[in-house]
């Protein structure tokens, strides 16, 4: 490459702004806009929203695709680029700064109607790309619409309020006066809202997602965090929603974000979906493990039994063959968060035994603790049970572990939240044996199939079956039971990995 004629793409350069807005690479929103039918390049009709617009990269991006598509139609570039600036793009800034740079990307302008503008049409100076100051609507301390706390977010002017105009509105229909063909973005994921850890967060992207279809537009495309798969706090109903809805036609899916967004680190990976309005059928699942391992699947995107998605196609054949045989599944031994209502921070416990106290498990190691400071399942005390951390995670390539090491309970045993409790159980035989299970690839394989974040909650287990534990269990005996393939074991061992002795 000569040097001297290198001119890189400044939108490929930009340092993100936060972990909840970041900005999208130009070779990615063209992937994401290749998934949109070729004729809607040619369609001099056709008009496209981003209603989180930060660089101005996605209309940009459909700006040049088209300026080549309409060519035949409007054969004056001038008259061509004029018309699709001023008729067909339009975006919401979700600031002040981002609103110029969005402009100064689309337009080549910081302002619509500048001396240096590619379109003449403008007389306003925000032309398409709109911001608007909007304050959150309180109500008992809390926004109506998105959640933010009027605590942190009730501000001065001099401050942004993170209050986004697309989902500040019961009526989105109105920011604009039109319909739209193409709704598209990667919009704001979530909002700090200062309240019990210093980064509680609550999620926004949904929003974005459920505004658009409120508009009914004939395509939407955005990119947004995975979680909402199988997680994430006040997700449940927009779950439901999307995996009932059978106009996504198609999940481009993420497992590890830095695949998309280079040193951006989002937990659960992120996915790309395309939503159409007048096709309806099953979903077409692409899962990108690293450029060398894609897989593409049309299937459900609810599988039959399921409340939540599986991302891996692979694992499909797999969940199919368990899910044959009926019974109670594994969550049914899992306590709730708090098994003993003893927080994480507890402190006020002994190193050393004394009269009458109860053994504890903390994050900080083993002391013993008066029963007066067990608030909830006295009766999990003395019998033998399994512990388990309520949070584990890995970063890096697969094979993961997914849940950290079970511990045998003893009589007379409690712990902190940092825990979960399973069972309780009659002897220590049995609770060895569910320990055994809980270590094999097989079981951590179906809890991987739920566990789309570091938390690890007893609804993370509902896909694994509850052995026979009068016998231990190990891997070989697993996948002769389920029948499972060559195939499928080698997926699963490629994705779980052992547990080592020293474990133990």
């Amino acid at each position: 490459m000569n040097m001297n004629n290198y001119n890189p793409d400044v939108l490929s350069c930009l340092a993100n702004l936060s972990s909840d807005e970041v900005f999208t690479p130009p070779q990615l929103v063209n992937r994401i806009l290749d998934e949109l039918p070729p004729d809607i390049w040619c369609d001099s009709k056709a008009r496209f929203l981003d209603p989180g617009c930060k660089s101005g990269i996605f209309l940009r991006e459909i700006a040049k695709r088209l300026d080549k598509g309409l060519e035949q139609k409007i054969k004056d570039r001038k008259k061509r680029l004029n018309h699709i600036f001023k008729n067909q793009l339009y975006g919401i800034a979700i600031t002040e700064l981002t609103g110029l740079l969005a402009r100064r990307s689309v337009y080549c302008s910081k302002t619509a109607n500048g001396k240096y503008s590619v379109c003449e049409s403008f007389e306003d100076p925000q032309g398409n790309i709109r911001f608007k100051r909007i304050e959150h609507s309180w109500d008992n301390g809390k926004c109506t619409y998105c959640g933010a706390t009027q605590a942190v977010y009730g501000r001065g002017k001099e401050m942004e309020t993170h209050a986004y105009e697309f989902i500040h509105t019961d009526k989105p229909e109105e920011i604009f006066t039109m319909r739209f063909d193409v709704i598209v973005g990667n919009p704001p994921y979530q909002l700090t809202v200062g309240v019990q850890k210093e980064n509680y967060a609550i999620a926004l992207y949904h929003l974005f997602v459920q505004q658009a279809k409120k508009l009914n537009p004939r395509y939407i495309s955005m990119i947004i965090p995975a979680r909402w798969y199988a997680g994430g706090r006040g997700l449940d109903s927009f779950r439901a929603e999307m995996l009932a809805d059978t106009r996504i036609r198609k999940i481009v899916d993420y497992p590890n974000a830095t695949d998309c967004f280079p040193g951006v680190d989002i937990s659960g990976g992120v996915c790309y979906f395309l939503w159409d309005r007048d096709n309806r059928g099953e979903c077409e699942v692409i899962t990108n493990q690293g450029a060398d391992k894609v897989t593409s699947m049309t299937r459900p995107l609810l599988e039959k039994g399921c409340e939540t998605f599986i991302r891996f196609n692979e694992a499909i054949s797999i969940l199919r063959k368990v899910n044959e045989e009926s019974g109670e599944r594994f969550d049914t031994l899992v306590s709730p968060q708090t098994p003993f209502g003893i927080v994480s921070s507890f402190k006020e416990y002994k190193r050393t035994p004394f009269k009458g106290s109860v053994k504890i498990h903390t994050v900080d190691g083993v002391g013993h603790v008066d029963k007066l400071n067990i608030l909830r399942n006295e009766q999990w005390i003395k019998p033998w049970k399994v512990f388990i951390a309520k949070s584990y995670g890995e970063r890096g390539p697969y094979p993961y572990l997914f849940l950290a090491k079970p511990f045998i309970g003893v009589p007379n045993s409690c712990c902190t939240q940092t825990y979960l409790v399973i069972g309780p159980f009659s002897n220590e035989s049995i609770a060895k044996n569910v320990v055994s299970y809980i270590k094999t690839r097989f079981f951590r394989f179906l809890i991987m199939l739920k566990k789309n974040t570091q938390d690890a909650m007893r609804g993370t287990y509902a896909f694994v079956p509850i052995q026979n534990f009068n016998e231990p269990w190990n891997d070989e005996k697993l996948y002769k039971k389920y029948r499972l393939t060559k195939a499928e074991v080698a997926f699963i061992e490629s994705m779980v990995r052992p547990v080592e002795p020293n474990n133990d």
